[in-house]
């Protein structure tokens, strides 16, 4: 089946507008690991609590994620993404103006419902629209947009809170959201689903990508590995290196800035490099094969160093963990068009799911071990301890489980 492949001008300004709502998207997943310390004041709220808010957000995504695959695969990016930012936009008002935990957790699942098609969206139309060689690039440098929006969500913040406040920085990205939305519906094509094959359209089914062997052999990497990268890098880096390392609240917003920085020149790079030696799902295969448990050695340093370690360890983390985002594209490119949609968001189901539980999970082990009389920094230990040996479960299962065909 031909694609209806775009020229390169036309594909970059695809591109651009998309990376803007992918941008917002991961600067609201981060931006609770900054503004912590001033919800944990203003609503006095436990570690429990903290990791279930932010966890919030992922489950709100992950929520999603199925119906989005067969709307994507059906109406296409145009109109999916922007229905969904407008839900984002009364999540983000609701949050700015919430006067309790209760309503600050509703409005973080309704914000991520609404960003829920920001990176599936585009990754559908790339598979469409872009050639074949060029899926891997295009998912590495819209995760590199994304760690732009992490490391604004850091520093940037951080200097805004006491000139603005949080809840004026929230209307403030209620209106860039708005922006993003005339944006889409301007300069993104409309979907023609007849190009598609809409007697394959019809016949696809979520049996089909469940079934799948390489699928099912990312199903713990995507639920543990990438769920615990997402879990540390959003929310609990930031609290490690306050209450472990003993950085204050100014000292953790400039280490979640180095993170996220080194995390957007990985991204730059490997976006660049990663075509040349990975074209096709057996080549991904090779890599994650190799380079998976890199991360795990790293935070074995970090458990191992406790408040020795700080923001240039969690950044060695989080760059080492650039394996991972190979997963995306592989799992795409190893469905036909008809499915990419479906495919994409089932995977990513995966992820925002272990996202959300790992992250509530780790607070609740914090929490349980400050009651067992564990000193905090122990507590904060024994919360990767479990991120580490779930992770490490999931790379001998894909290790087990994955076949070069």
């Amino acid at each position: 089946m031909n694609k209806p492949v775009l020229a390169k001008s036309k594909a970059i300004t695809i591109f651009i507008v998309f990376a803007l709502g992918y941008f917002i998207s991961t600067l609201l997943r981060a931006i609770t690991a900054t503004i912590s310390p001033e919800l944990v004041l203003e609503f006095n709220l436990t570690a429990g609590e903290l990791g279930l808010l932010g966890g919030g957000y992922f489950l709100g995504f992950a929520s999603v994620q199925i119906p989005l695959g067969y709307l994507l695969d059906s109406k296409g990016p145009r109109k999916i993404v922007s229905y969904f930012l407008s839900l984002s936009i009364v999540g983000l008002i609701l949050f700015a103006t919430a006067q309790n935990l209760t309503m600050l957790l509703i409005s973080r699942v309704l914000i991520g419902v609404g960003v829920g098609a920001c990176l599936m969206g585009p990754l559908t139309a790339y598979r469409i629209w872009f050639q074949d060689e060029t899926q891997q690039r295009a998912n590495s440098w819209m995760l590199m947009v994304g760690a732009v929006g992490m490391l604004s969500s850091s520093l940037p913040v951080q200097y805004l809170l006491p000139l603005v406040g949080w809840r004026f920085i929230f209307l403030s990205l209620a209106l860039l959201t708005f922006v993003s939305i005339l944006l889409i519906i301007i300069f993104i094509p409309k979907w023609q689903s007849k190009s598609l094959d809409n007697k394959k359209l019809n016949e696809s089914n979520l049996r089909t990508i469940w079934k799948n062997s390489l699928f099912k052999s990312l199903v713990p990497m995507g639920f543990f590995s990438y769920g615990g990268l997402f879990a540390i890098q959003t929310l609990w880096a930031g609290p490690w290196m306050i209450r472990v390392s003993g950085y204050t609240p100014e000292e953790s917003a400039q280490g979640l800035f180095i993170i996220y920085l080194c995390m957007l020149i990985s991204f730059l790079v490997w976006g660049y490099f990663v075509p040349k030696f990975s074209k096709n799902v057996n080549d991904a295969i090779r890599l994650l094969k190799i380079g998976a448990p890199l991360n795990l050695f790293v935070l074995m340093l970090i458990i191992y160093l406790g408040p020795k370690a700080g923001s240039i360890h969690f950044a060695i983390f989080i760059v080492s963990s650039i394996f991972l985002s190979l997963t995306q594209p592989a799992v795409g490119m190893a469905f036909p068009i008809s499915n990419a949609g479906k495919a994409l968001t089932s995977f990513n189901l995966l992820i925002f799911i272990g996202a959300f539980f790992i992250q509530w999970i780790i607070g609740l082990i914090i929490d349980a071990g400050i009651s067992f009389n564990l000193s905090e920094i122990n507590s904060f230990k024994l919360a990767m301890i479990f991120v580490l040996i779930t992770s490490l479960f999931s790379y001998l299962f894909f290790l087990r489980k994955a076949k070069i065909n």
